[in-house]
């Protein structure tokens, strides 16, 4: 029998029970993620995607894995930038989001290039030394078992290539705590709940951004995972970070 536990949000669940919860969440805030991340970052979101696109290094002809890529909005820059000689693929543990992507994706008149994959992080199904290139951005927080993630990612890339990790981090401004708090806490799930008609999944979602490993810490976990050159960069005070390190 397995007693091993883990945190959804501030609860302890049973370690194989997280994933199933994950799923509910983003089952219930797919139609409505794009919208409420608008709202919930004031659109700052489209400036941190757009710095982690920038220090990617992604070109022409490249094989590109955007993980828990959700609506496709890395992947639809990296699109344009690897070209028809290259590729992306977006990949996501959770089909409602996948679908939602895809849709949006096709409307925006973005599928030569571009191939979906419904996958879980920890056992990517795809052949060692593959992309040039791999993002996961505001979806480690959620993966049960990040250390096995990060080296089945670690895996898959090529010699040579990043992963980029965008992710909430922890404020370096002690003034901005409080606000912060309160910010995530009670004006979160009111939005989430006038907006999508779901306090609850964004009351987790801000849970888990508390119990998601602090800059350091994530640097570390890449190091162990084998990952070198790791660095990051705080933006907007902290509150989110970019993790970059190679697989050398």
């Amino acid at each position: 029998m397995n007693d091993k536990t883990t945190h959804f949000g501030f609860k302890d669940v049973p370690w194989e029970e997280k994933q199933k919860k994950v799923a509910g969440v983003f089952h219930s805030v797919a139609q409505k993620y794009d919208v409420m991340n608008d709202l919930m970052s004031l659109g700052i979101h489209r400036l941190w995607k757009r710095f982690t696109i920038e220090r990617s290094g992604v070109r022409s002809g490249d094989r590109v894995l955007d993980l828990a890529g959700g609506t496709g909005d890395l992947t639809a820059k990296f699109s344009r930038m690897v070209g028809p000689t290259g590729q992306v693929i977006l990949s996501d543990i959770n089909d409602s989001m996948l679908m939602v992507g895809r849709e949006r994706l096709v409307d925006m008149g973005i599928a030569g290039n571009v191939e979906y994959v419904q996958a879980n992080a920890e056992c990517l199904p795809f052949p060692d030394n593959y992309f040039n290139a791999m993002t996961i951005a505001f979806g480690l927080r959620n993966v049960t078992d990040k250390d096995k993630a990060l080296r089945s990612m670690y895996r898959v890339l090529k010699p040579g290539s990043p992963l980029l990790v965008l992710e909430f981090s922890k404020p370096v401004l002690k003034l901005l705590n409080p606000i912060y708090d309160t910010y995530s806490f009670k004006i979160l799930p009111f939005i989430g709940k006038i907006v999508a008609d779901d306090a609850e999944s964004y009351q987790y979602l801000a849970e888990s951004i508390r119990m998601h490993p602090d800059q350091e810490a994530l640097k570390g976990m890449m190091e162990g995972a084998g990952f070198e050159r790791c660095e990051y960069f705080n933006l907007t005070g902290g509150i989110v970070a970019l993790h970059r390190g190679y697989k050398l």
